[in-house]
């Protein structure tokens, strides 16, 4: 059974579930939490703190209608589920059980795994889940995150029938999820207190906590988080997005003639970046920004860096998921454009040697990946004989023959900055997988593209 419209959402979640592999006849999710790692993993788990206010707050009213809690980490998987007895059986015919593994990835479209993606509330109904024994259950979800960093946690799910899928329903469940990240903050706020008891604290005895928001942002987003909890966040202008991300990339600091040079692209008097500093200073408060060298005095995370840290470990998909576009795409500080270029090119490198074709398929669908020929072809050599992208691939390979021509050499850059594509074709498969063939590549021309 395939919906008639499908909404762009849904569609962008269909190309990354053909594109990972996920076959539409599959009846279960598998199991990445067994048994005895299930139970020690989850005690472990921040959320294992706020799972009986959870159960309490939402899970006493999925029981009362006929519906399932479920509590995911950040991977996907299903730490928690309560639900109603009958129902529960239901749902272990199509594996939806504790330690079972929601992500996209591995269980195609559905309401936990979406909002993962996408962090963001999502909702889907009956014949918009890939996997067709999912068809008949409907679900909505809404992350769950760190009070203190804005880290993702994990997801809050209700499963059931089409009925759980109102505008109640997703505000519960929104609710339900605010109520356990003001619980968190609870704790870091009574944690913050007994540190500062102690005469503890972060770098230079501050206890701050600085997150900075800077890809895909043509201005970065600061939020600072005091020793007790308290949060403030503000938009900084460009040029003092500009200084804050140069000297969050550097940990020892830099002194003005070496902020300068980052800075500015042409000469400029230290008498306008002095005035720059001081304003940023009045801005942030003497205590996070001092000199000799210029630096942040606090705790800082910023959403590059995870990027970078993701990459240095090999998870690629975490990358990919954590880029939010290009860095200050409109930037031309040459520290900024260094280190934009730097972050995009190793990510796009990172997902060519992965040789997962769901990975290149979310660089393919996002602005700056759409016209990356190198990838194209990646992806359709790493596709499947069957994958219903398969016709997808070759006709943008096709496209990109026709607009950029055959003339750019295979190794040199076009005006994009990216690889520019080689003179030979791809060569077209065939789709065996007609329902969703048609919906995806229906989906590409009407949905418009999301950040994957």
């Amino acid at each position: 059974m395939v919906p008639e419209n499908v909404r762009a959402q849904v569609a962008e979640s269909w190309f990354r579930s053909a594109a990972a592999g996920v076959q539409a006849d599959t009846v279960d999710a598998p199991i990445t939490l067994p048994g005895d790692a299930l139970r020690d993993y989850r005690e472990a788990h921040p959320l294992a703190r706020v799972f009986p206010l959870l159960d309490d707050v939402l899970g006493q009213a999925a029981r009362d209608c006929d519906a399932i809690m479920a509590v995911s980490d950040a991977a996907g998987q299903l730490l928690w589920i309560c639900g109603s007895p009958g129902l529960l059986r239901r749902a272990e015919s199509i594996g939806f059980v504790e330690g079972s593994n929601w992500d996209e990835r591995m269980a195609g479209t559905n309401a936990p795994g979406m909002a993962l993606a996408l962090d963001e509330s999502v909702h889907v109904i009956g014949a918009e889940h890939f996997r067709r024994s999912m068809q008949h259950w409907s679900c909505a979800a809404t992350p769950i995150h760190d009070p203190a960093t804005s880290s993702l946690l994990g997801v809050l799910d209700i499963t059931g029938g089409d009925g759980v899928v109102m505008p109640q329903t997703m505000a519960m469940v929104r609710a339900a999820a605010r109520m356990a990240e003001a619980e968190l903050a609870r704790d870091v706020r009574s944690y913050g207190v007994r540190e500062k008891r102690g005469g503890l604290g972060g770098p230079g005895g501050t206890g701050v906590l600085v997150v900075l928001e800077s890809l895909g942002r043509s201005d970065s987003l600061l939020t600072i988080v005091d020793g007790v909890g308290k949060r403030k966040s503000m938009r900084l202008s460009p040029r003092h997005s500009e200084i804050l991300l140069l000297l969050a990339s550097a940990a020892r600091g830099l002194s003005g003639d070496e902020l300068a040079v980052l800075l500015y692209e042409e000469d400029s008097s230290a008498s306008t970046l002095r005035a720059e500093l001081n304003r940023l200073r009045n801005l942030l408060g003497e205590d996070l920004l001092v000199s000799r060298p210029y630096r942040l005095v606090a705790e800082l995370t910023a959403d590059w860096l995870a990027v970078e840290s993701h990459l240095a470990v090999g998870a690629v998909a975490a990358a990919l998921r954590a880029y939010r576009g290009p860095l200050l795409p409109g930037s031309s500080a040459p520290g900024v454009v260094r280190l934009r270029e730097s972050i995009q090119a190793s990510l796009r490198q990172a997902v060519l040697d992965s040789g997962e074709p769901d990975l290149m398929s979310t660089w393919t669908r996002s602005a700056w990946g759409v016209d990356d020929y190198a990838m194209w072809q990646a992806q359709l050599a790493a596709l499947g004989a069957g994958s219903p992208l398969r016709p997808l691939a070759t006709g943008q390979i096709a496209r990109l023959d026709r607009d950029l021509g055959p003339s750019i050499p295979q190794g040199q850059s076009d005006q994009s900055g990216e690889p520019g594509h080689p003179s030979h074709r791809g060569r077209p498969g065939k789709a065996d997988h007609p329902d969703h063939g048609a919906v995806l590549r229906a989906g590409r021309r009407s949905g418009g593209r999301q950040k994957g």
